[in-house]
């Protein structure tokens, strides 16, 4: 598996450019290991299921498919998505399973943030032949 040194770099940006530091190198670490296990190939729901196996082991604390509504103008909308997982209370954890990761889910990270009011979504891609992830800030 190949981590890009420009990727390890932007781990260290200060807490106000780069906030909840720790918690997302945590979080890519157990996304690593589940890579370097499985590999790439498999169903999303597979990867999710073993992430949240070494979610358990980190012990890192996360919600699986939590559930959002959307609000439009005081009035809750009968349509809502799921993230896939909500981790340490405060970063959105977005799994894709598929060569390349288009602007598409970055954009969709982007609106899953604001609509949970969260500040910080990680789109992580287990379908490329080492792991790609993408920190998005809002």
């Amino acid at each position: 598996m190949e981590l890009v040194l420009e990727d390890i770099q932007e781990l260290y940006k200060s807490s106000e450019e780069y906030p909840f530091q720790k918690e997302t190198f945590e979080m890519i670490g157990a996304c690593m290991e589940v890579h370097k296990v499985l590999g790439k190939g498999f169903l999303e729901a597979v990867y999710k299921d073993a992430l949240e196996i070494e979610f358990q082991r980190k012990q890192i604390p996360y919600n699986r498919e939590y559930k959002y509504e959307i609000d439009y103008k005081g009035t809750v909308l009968p349509h809502y998505y799921f993230a896939d997982f909500v981790v340490f209370e405060n970063i959105i954890l977005e799994v894709k399973a598929q060569q390349g990761v288009v602007d598409n889910h970055y954009k969709q990270v982007i609106n899953y943030l604001a609509v949970s009011k969260l500040k910080l979504g990680l789109l992580v891609n287990f379908g490329e032949e080492s792991l790609k992830f993408k920190r998005v800030i809002l």
